[in-house]
This record gives C-alpha cells, structure tokens and sequence, in this order.
C-alpha cells in the first residue's frame, strides 16, 4: 500500500530513458522521474521516495524532500490564486491546494499561512487548511503542568496567540505571559501553564510555580538594592521593558512583585516601585 503525501521505499520494476518505474502495488506503477534517479539505479532497488499528485493529476514520485508532509502543520507562502483557492509554494514542482472552503480568511499572495496537510477524501490529493481547528484538538487531559512542549506560533487573537502544540493540539499564550513579541510561523519551546476546566490549554514561555516566583522576588530585590531602592518597572510597565531586564513575561514580575508588596518588603508607586524602609 502506497501513502499519498508521505515517503514510501517502493521496488523498481522498469528502467525507461525518461525515469524509472516503482511497483505502487494497487496504484499500479508509480514514475520516478529522470531528475530523481539515482546514479547507477537499476530493477529491483529499493528507493525512498515521497508520492503525491502531479499537474495532470497522476501519482509521481521524488526523491525530494518537500517542505509538508501530510499530517504536518507547517508555515507556507501562497505563490499564486486560482478559481478553486490558494495555492503554496512546498517545494515540490506543483504547487498545494488550499480550497477556499478550507481558508480561515481569504490567503493573499506572497503572505505565509500556518497550514495542515491532509488528504482530501474525494479526490484523494494532497490539500492543505488553514482552519486548523478541524484537525487538531483544543481540549486535553493528557498534558501536565510545566511540562515541556513544542510550539508553533498560528494565530494572533485578541487575548495573545495560539499555538500548535506538538503538531497535535492547539493552546493559548495569554498577552500577559508573553515574553516578547511572537511571529506568526515562529517556532519554540514552551510549557503547559494549565488545563482548564473545560479542557482548554492555557501556555506559556517560561515555567510556572512557586519556586520560579521566588527566584524572580530575589532578583528584583537585588536590583533594587544596586539602584538605590528604586525601579521605574511596575506592574503597568510593557512585557518588552520587563522582558529586556528580567527575562520573564509581564505575568509572572507582577506576581513577584505582588508577592513583595504582601510581605511588606517593597512599596507599589504610580511610576516605580521602592523598596521598604
């Protein structure tokens, strides 16, 4: 059985002056052209090859790598527009369908999109959605807190960003959680910050708890003591100037200082904060 838009090890039947042909099993022979073949390839070798759909809508085999696979979620480029949708640039010779059905708001060419790859069930061709909460979960149970994961940046939204999980689930980085300004497309380590009761992920960049809160209080003590007992960093100041100093998101030095400000260690002032006499 041969899978459409992943790499299969398929056996060469036949030698021909414009390729090879590979035994596909039910799809017949699959054509490996010329460009492709290896040196000195000959009947009976076993090629690593990835199969999908080419221009006159037959299956065609490379040995390139392209930049999606099925099952992938990926940032892409729209090359051109069509009457069926968008169309991305993955770098095989033709190009991937995005149908107008499966775009979150209408692509734009020369703009990269986060997309999943997926087979279509009608014609059985490699296309590839936007709307990528059709195919990975925004509940979990299986996630714990702090644990580690790897993010892709999807969406900007008004509370912060999503982000794809893993490449299974989807999950929220809050604007106050953020350590700096994210890109859409940009990949990076994370953490799960919580599961909420209705099973949504709330993420973040840096990891939670008490501990982490407590070394982030001594070096906003420490820093008041080398400055005279004053800094203009409050809890209204931006994530970038917190950031830039600390290293942490604007949620986490407000807690600190929050916890400071209990302990009657610092003074919460319009424009600083002041340690305590």
């Amino acid at each position: 059985m041969v899978n459409i838009g992943q790499f299969n090890r398929l056996t060469v039947t036949k030698l021909v002056n414009f390729g090879v042909y590979l035994d596909a099993g039910e799809h017949d022979n699959i054509l490996l052209p010329r460009r492709d073949v290896p040196p000195d390839c000959k009947v009976g070798d076993k090629l690593h090859v990835f199969i999908y759909h080419d221009s006159e809508d037959r299956l065609i085999a490379t040995t390139r790598k392209p930049l999606a696979m099925v099952g992938d979620t990926r940032l892409l480029k729209v090359k051109d527009t069509g009457p069926f949708g968008a169309f991305l640039d993955w770098g095989l010779d033709k190009d991937l369908l995005v149908p107008f059905g499966q775009q979150r708001r209408p692509m734009e060419v020369g703009h990269s999109y986060v997309v999943h790859l997926y087979i279509d069930e009608y014609t059985e061709r490699v296309v590839a959605s936007s709307k990528l909460n059709h195919f990975l979960s925004e509940t979990a149970d299986q996630f714990q807190a702090n644990q580690e994961v790897d993010l892709l940046v999807c969406q900007r939204t008004d509370i912060g960003y999503k982000a794809v999980i893993n490449q299974t689930h989807l999950g929220v980085i809050f604007t106050a959680d953020l350590l700096q300004p994210l890109k859409i497309g940009e990949k990076l380590k994370g953490y799960i910050k919580q599961i909420r009761a209705d099973g949504k992920i709330d993420l973040s960049l840096q990891l939670q708890g008490q501990e982490v809160r407590d070394q982030l209080a001594d070096l906003i003590l420490e820093h008041l003591r080398t400055h005279g007992g004053v800094s203009d960093l409050t809890d209204k100041s931006t994530p970038e100037d917190i950031y830039r100093q600390y290293q942490v998101s604007k949620g986490n030095y407000k807690k600190a200082i929050g916890g400071l400000y209990k302990k009657r260690l610092i003074h919460i002032e319009k424009d600083c904060i002041r340690l305590s006499n």
